[in-house]
């Protein structure tokens, strides 16, 4: 699944290319995506400019005018910009054309991507309004964190992955994080101390950040806007590497399964 550091990859990729833009058309080749592309929706989005590209937690949000474009990508969507318009492939389910004569493919084998048109920003859309704050906002601190966790039975990497806490901290990176911050991801959330939560703080910015740079990762079909797989997985830690020797310290890296998500540790530098 896309997660923060892919979708933030694909906002970067297009976002030059496409802000300050008129759509000429939207081409809606199967509407049948996670929920139904608006009959509508072309009619709407035609003629209007796009004045910036945004990404809130998972979410793109394309600003075109006083309206917003929300794209999700779901477990298998990508959104490419091409120059000249290529042969469509199976799962190419809608085009996005420029009055350049550019466009945006939406591609989603598995259709659990949205596409829909919020009235207004889209902040207080029940898709956005709950969720916690950015990772890389000042206000995801040490005491913020601490604050949000104290109460917290569930084991630290569920609670890390709740997008109620903070947004965009999937399961590939809550496991690189928890490596980084030393700290085991079955823990109770409750029982992390305070210097701990401020090195997770650190972890979760650095982890992010570097994925980022890294084009994000690319395990099974992810692209980036331009096509190309992402290279964050290449220096993973823990994810993945279940029975590999620990980067640091050689011990065999361990697995178990969270809320049935597969979570990866070094049960020496994680305790």
């Amino acid at each position: 699944m896309p997660e923060l550091p892919e979708v933030e990859t694909t906002r970067r990729g297009i976002a030059p290319h496409v802000v300050g833009r008129r759509i000429v058309r939207l081409t809606v080749y199967d509407p049948r995506l996670r929920w139904p592309v608006p009959g509508d929706l072309a009619a709407k989005v035609t003629g209007r400019v796009v004045t910036a590209i945004e990404r809130r937690s998972k979410y793109l949000l394309f600003r075109i005018g006083a309206d917003t474009l929300v794209f999700h990508f779901g477990m298998t969507g990508s959104l490419r910009f091409h120059e000249r318009p290529p042969a469509r492939r199976p799962h190419d389910h809608v085009d996005l054309v420029l009055d350049d004569g550019t466009l945006l493919r939406y591609h989603d084998p598995r259709r659990f991507g949205a596409m829909l048109l919020v009235e207004g920003s889209a902040e207080d859309h029940p898709l956005l309004a709950h969720l916690g704050p950015e990772p890389f906002d000042p206000a995801f601190d040490a005491r913020y964190l601490w604050d949000a966790l104290r109460a917290r039975t569930a084991a630290i990497k569920l609670a890390l992955m709740d997008n109620g806490v903070v947004v965009g901290v999937g399961n590939i990176y809550a496991n690189e994080a928890l490596f980084r911050a030393g700290i085991r991801p079955t823990t109770p959330a409750r029982k992390v101390s305070r210097p701990r939560i401020a090195r997770l703080v650190d972890a979760v910015r650095e982890v992010l950040g570097a994925a980022i740079d890294s084009g994000g990762s690319t395990l099974r079909d992810y692209v980036d806007a331009a096509g190309r797989p992402g290279r964050a997985q290449l220096g993973y830690f823990v994810y993945g590497r279940e029975g590999d020797p620990c980067r640091v310290c050689r011990t065999p890296i361990r697995m178990r399964r969270l809320g049935a998500r597969a979570s990866f540790y070094c049960p020496t530098c994680q305790r």
